[in-house]
């Protein structure tokens, strides 16, 4: 995994202020390999509550992120009770690593 102890806990506390304490999330993507170089961030976060504004809770947690992260591109994908799951939903939850 290509994100140091200090940025996945960054990152759990962004998500956590964001979504709330008991939203999880999970890395996928090319950042899982460790051989590889550069690439963005794709988080894949879960919410046990419906989201009532799902785009502006993703691009609050996208920017928050991404500016801890010296402006490395993060790209954030929400799943909660309310909202469709598609494809990358069942690719993040099956390859992703909890942070």
């Amino acid at each position: 995994m290509r994100l140091s102890p200090e940025q996945q806990a960054a990152i759990r506390r962004i998500v956590a202020d964001v979504a709330g304490s008991d939203a999880q999330v999970r890395l996928f993507g090319s950042r899982l390999d460790d051989s590889a170089r550069g690439g963005d961030v794709d988080l894949f976060v879960t919410l046990e509550r419906p989201v009532e504004q799902p785009a502006l809770v993703s691009a609050q947690l996208s920017a928050r992120i991404s500016r801890h992260l010296q402006g490395r591109r993060v790209d954030v994908i929400l799943s909660a009770p309310n909202l469709r799951t598609l494809p990358i939903h069942d690719v993040a939850r099956r390859e992703g690593v909890l942070l």
